[in-house]
């Protein structure tokens, strides 16, 4: 079995969680070195295919759609996903190797044998119910019997708990029961939020609380795969970074007339097929995209006297961060330890468009961490919320517009490279054996697996 505690690093190893920890001590543990950008579908990708995102193609959590000239985040489809994937690795070796892929990302349209993601379901009057998508499809409905739909406002956005992880290990636990698949991978990513919202530093009481929390949630996970006699290993995609300077990158190339914008309904909306140059902020890397070639350097010289940037590479050196790939930008930006980038381009917050304020990963043009935030301007939050829901209910369009547009709320971000090995993702095996090197590439977890299975 292989866990993917999000965010977990060296440093939170400890008295917050013990049986973690205790893993690391009986087993083995060393530093992941990740991939560029360090971000939840580039890593899973590079895990399950043992390849780099220049390589597999998952340049980050969203991308410019050349062909339909549009951004799109969390897209769910496998077949983005270029390379060997894990499960037909094993089944190369051994016809029988079954793998069931709980919440890993890019679960549909793939050739593993048991799988399940979120997936809400959109109803033509503007309402989204919690649900999820499994292969088989009847899983679902077991899923949904023995443990409730999926809670999907408490997987992301302001109201998150632990109950998605635990509701994800529950689920694991069961398709392991059921099914026996040879190889079960699990997503956990409950650490994730408060980490963004309040930093990396254990010392934060909601910090120490998520530690504990996802502690026991993973314990009962390993329990249950050791009851199985499979073996464990516990992953992390990422470590998160103290941030303190969001970079409002579209806002300068807008600034600059490269960034165009059309208006709907007395909002501003990013206009991609106009632009000259626009920015897809994925927490600490930039895919900028840069329409005329002749323009290139001046934009890069431009975004490298940005404040809160670091380097900026061009079509001469993406390939040293493994990013040289069609769907990267013409320019990757990449922020430095302090800073992180938002993909806000409206230069005044009234003409903001009607989804900067509400939970919405597909319409946003980027990555928004403000979305675990309610809005502190709000008084009574709980009653606003509840008095949008009960119109919903009552058949009224009510927008959920509860998330704040200040940037400096985030405390933690991630996607560069951490400067210290102890701040990073890590492994962690139940077999020492299976670490033969002081650190582990991001790019070797595929034939780590394959190895603690078939060695």
């Amino acid at each position: 079995m292989a866990i993917i505690v999000v965010g977990m690093t060296p440093g939170h190893l400890g008295v917050h969680t013990p049986r973690l920890a205790a893993l690391a001590r009986t087993g083995a543990t060393v530093p992941l070195k990740t991939v560029t950008p360090a971000v939840t579908c580039s890593v899973q990708a590079s895990f399950m295919t043992g390849l780099t995102p220049g390589d597999h193609g998952i340049v980050g959590n969203g991308w410019l759609f050349r062909d339909q000239m549009e951004v799109l985040f969390w897209r769910q489809s496998n077949r983005l996903v270029g390379g060997e994937k894990i499960w037909d690795a094993g089944k190369r070796r051994d016809p029988a190797f079954t793998c069931a892929n709980m919440f890993w990302w890019y679960n549909m349209a793939s050739s593993h044998d048991i799988g399940a993601t979120p997936r809400p379901i959109y109803k033509a009057d503007g309402r989204k119910l919690p649900d999820c998508y499994t292969v088989p499809a009847g899983l679902r409905n077991r899923l949904t019997d023995r443990l409730g739909p999926f809670p999907l406002f408490q997987f992301w956005g302001p109201a998150t708990t632990i109950a998605s992880s635990r509701w994800i290990a529950d689920a694991t636990k069961l398709v392991m029961t059921e099914t026996n698949p040879t190889l079960t991978l699990a997503y956990l990513p409950h650490l994730d939020y408060d980490l963004q919202r309040f930093g990396p530093n254990h010392a934060h009481p909601a910090v120490r609380k998520s530690l504990a929390e996802i502690d026991a949630v993973a314990g009962e996970l390993i329990d249950a795969a050791n009851a199985g006699a499979r073996s464990v290993v516990v992953l992390s995609e990422y470590g998160i970074t103290d941030v303190d300077r969001p970079v409002h990158i579209n806002r300068r190339l807008r600034e600059a007339g490269l960034l165009c914008v059309r208006e709907e309904d007395g909002g501003e909306l990013l206009d991609p097929t106009v632009s000259k140059a626009f920015a897809v902020a994925d927490h600490q890397i930039a895919h900028v995209y840069v329409a005329d070639p002749q323009s290139l350097p001046s934009v890069k010289a431009m975004l490298e006297s940005l404040p809160g940037v670091e380097r900026v590479y061009g079509a001469a050196d993406k390939h040293e961060i493994g990013l040289d790939h069609p769907r990267a930008g013409e320019l990757v930006a990449i922020a430095d330890a302090r800073s992180w980038f938002t993909y806000y381009y409206w230069t005044d917050d009234r003409y903001a468009p009607d989804f900067a304020r509400t939970v919405e990963i597909h319409r946003k043009p980027g990555y928004d961490p403000v979305e675990l935030f309610l809005d502190p301007a709000i008084s009574a939050p709980k009653l606003a919320i509840g008095k949008r829901l009960a119109l919903r209910k009552l058949g009224f369009r009510a927008l959920m517009d509860v998330i704040p547009l200040d940037a400096s709320l985030v405390r933690g971000s991630h996607g560069r490279i951490n400067e210290r090995s102890e701040d990073g993702p890590l492994v962690i095996v139940d077999r020492p054996e299976l670490l033969k090197a002081e650190s582990l590439a991001a790019t070797d977890v595929k034939s780590l697996l394959l190895d603690a299975i078939f060695t």
